[in-house]
């Protein structure tokens, strides 16, 4: 039985405990607005909305409270498909936050037992725990024997199947171009071509801090602390430790980000974001303003094809920074 979702802070581990199939959702674009949706609803949302409604694609769904167009587009699911809307606090640094987080993942098991699923002991929950921290070890071991294109499919792949899958015919960049960070929101199926264009013209992604890429992965447990209090210990590195940019403070996102940039010697920050995204977007401003690198925005369109304006904007971008 498979359970759907988009937001980094459900825990896979947490529906894979309980025997079910936890499957982040890799969207493709789709090219109408689904029916009953207004005018300015997020492309990604409307794109998530018909994926998940596919007859036979997944036995519920899970949204989250960290955006307001996902939350939303919940209250159009089909009332005979079950929902459940998991609330994120925005805050995180307090303990009655923290607190919150962990009463929602418990609710959720609640939710997850009512279609089959079985409570897990702390020793199931651990097991789990650890299966999944393997495989994203394993995940972050192979990012220099892949193409910046390929890491980064081979974490959509791993947040959609829970299996780490590397091409066979690995292609790692033997001479990479400028280095650059992605950031912005989560990526549909065909954003990915955003890779090869901007390698074409001298560049490479060397971080994706989408909320589709490594931004989006928590970091490895503590092993002791994981066998004494295994859902404490998930709940403190997901709701803990995952930087965004809809958290108050969102110090995280910065810290991580100039960690990142000192690192892996990134040079420009691509910010790309969907055009109705204002949690994203204000980050904008924000990035040129703290100065680190320079920033270039791209709006993400619903039907994007990386046309003319897009190319030129990355070509002028690109030879700024030559």
């Amino acid at each position: 039985m498979t359970v759907l979702y988009s937001c980094p802070f459900v825990p896979a581990e947490w529906i894979a405990a309980h025997g079910l199939r936890p499957s982040r959702v890799t969207v493709r674009p789709a090219h109408a607005t689904a029916p009953g949706l207004g005018v300015g609803v997020c492309p990604y949302a409307n794109a998530f909305l018909q994926e998940v409604s596919v007859p036979g694609n997944g036995a519920a769904v899970v949204f989250t409270t960290t955006c307001d167009q996902m939350r939303r587009i919940s209250e159009r699911m089909d009332p005979g498909q079950p929902v459940f809307v998991m609330h994120v606090p925005t805050t995180w640094q307090t303990t009655a936050a923290q607190r919150l987080y962990r009463d929602e993942l418990l609710r959720l098991g609640r939710f997850l037992e009512g279609l089959g699923g079985r409570p897990p002991s702390p020793e199931r929950l651990a097991d789990t725990m650890i299966a999944f921290d393997e495989a994203r070890a394993k995940l972050r071991d192979a990012r220099g024997a892949l193409s910046p294109r390929q890491f980064s499919e081979a974490i959509a792949h791993f947040h959609h199947t829970g299996q780490v899958s590397l091409p066979a015919n690995a292609t790692p960049a033997s001479s990479p171009g400028v280095p650059l960070a992605l950031a912005g929101g989560p990526m549909m199926s065909h954003h990915f071509d955003l890779f090869d264009l901007i390698e074409q013209h001298g560049g490479a992604i060397v971080l994706d801090a989408t909320t589709t890429g490594e931004r989006s992965l928590p970091p490895p447990f503590d092993r002791r602390a994981l066998r004494d209090d295994p859902i404490g210990e998930l709940a403190g590195a997901y709701f803990g430790h995952i930087p965004d940019a809809f958290r108050r403070p969102n110090s995280r996102l910065y810290t991580w980000l100039r960690d990142a940039v000192a690192e892996r010697g990134i040079r420009g920050i691509i910010l790309r974001h969907y055009l109705w995204c204002d949690t994203w977007h204000a980050e904008v401003q924000r990035m040129r303003e703290w100065d680190l690198v320079p920033v270039l925005a791209l709006h993400a369109e619903q039907d994007e094809s990386l046309g003319i304006r897009t190319t030129a904007r990355l070509q002028a971008f690109l030879e700024m920074l030559l």
